[in-house]
């Protein structure tokens, strides 16, 4: 599953990345407003997940040194981000749902290690690194994806002491069924079996609404509930995370195909040379940017009525048209 192309900080110059038509050109471009929102936040669920990691020197070093690797370092935290976001909207913080927040990259980073891995897609780069079972060998890489999982849902038994129990157990159920055989690892298990394979539109909006979708989804109604969210919140959260996990996906199967090699930290054409089911192969470029443009539409859509604490939700879903990896 190649979900692993994270966003960066938007670009300066829109040359350097591979654009949309200009049909489909983002009607704003993201810019300081966006990165001054992004950048503390980052930094913080950046420090919950080192504080978290840390691990006191504790035996077995090799493994958590692999889960380390896997997790710290060049991510930009968009899941994170999205249930700090999630949280705003309903009129709470950064601090009422870190838990969940560090939790949620750390199975977005567990899919990722299980993902490269010989027997998934194979790949050796992950964002211009070895990939973890390049650096540590696969055994150690496959069990450093479990620790990661089993770590997350440590993080959200903490999570109820700022949110309570019955709030928790919602989030947990969100994310259950984000991860699991209706979720992330439906997805995986579909992609992985259409390689080489002829496939349909309804296969392949199966496949990424679920492999990466998902779990976006999950980001921002996870950050709504925790705090309080009423339910006319949650389901626009709901309906924009879809639709922009789902616009994530598309561009990144397009940049997988056009976009710099050098910002997306890995060969392009990789998934092609797979005979992976992605949009570009189904409908091409072209169509590929009016789907995207499409469903961030949609997720601009779903929010319009939340009012300016939704403002960072709506350049994010414009962002997504504007990204390099």
């Amino acid at each position: 599953m190649s979900h692993a192309n994270e966003m960066t900080d938007p670009p300066t110059d829109a040359t350097d990345v591979a654009s949309p038509p200009s049909s489909e050109a983002p009607r704003s471009r993201a810019g300081a407003s966006l990165r001054a929102y992004l950048e503390p936040r980052r930094q913080r669920v950046e420090r919950g997940l080192a504080d978290f990691l840390g691990f006191g020197g504790r035996r077995p070093l090799e493994l958590h040194a692999a889960m380390r690797y896997a997790v710290l370092g060049d991510g930009k935290r968009l899941r994170p981000i999205l249930c700090i976001a999630g949280a705003e909207v309903c009129g709470g913080g950064m601090e009422d749902v870190l838990p969940t927040a560090c939790a949620l990259e750390l199975i977005h980073a567990c899919s990722l290690v299980h993902d490269d891995l010989p027997a998934l897609d194979g790949d050796e780069l992950r964002r211009g690194q070895p990939s973890c079972h390049a650096r540590f060998g696969p055994g150690i890489a496959l069990l450093a994806g479990d620790a990661l999982f089993s770590q997350a849902f440590e993080l959200l038994v903490e999570q109820r002491r700022l949110s309570g129990a019955s709030r928790t157990l919602d989030a947990l159920a969100v994310i259950t069924g984000a991860t699991g055989t209706d979720g992330m690892v439906a997805g995986q298990v579909e992609d992985m079996l259409h390689e080489g394979k002829p496939g349909d539109e309804v296969t392949l909006e199966f496949i990424h609404t679920r492999k990466a979708g998902a779990l976006i989804r999950a980001a921002l109604v996870c950050g709504g509930l925790l705090v309080g969210g009423d339910e006319s919140r949650i389901a626009a959260l709901g309906a924009c995370g879809g639709a922009l996990g789902h616009a994530f996906q598309v561009v990144d199967d397009i940049l997988g195909e056009s976009g710099d090699p050098a910002a997306l930290g890995k060969p392009v054409g990789a998934d092609r040379q797979r005979g992976k089911l992605t949009y570009p192969a189904l409908l091409g470029l072209e169509r590929s940017w009016v789907v995207a443009g499409r469903l961030v539409d949609e997720a601009l859509e779903a929010v319009a009525g939340l009012g300016p604490a939704a403002e960072p939700l709506r350049e994010l879903a414009r962002y997504v048209l504007e990204r390099a990896r």
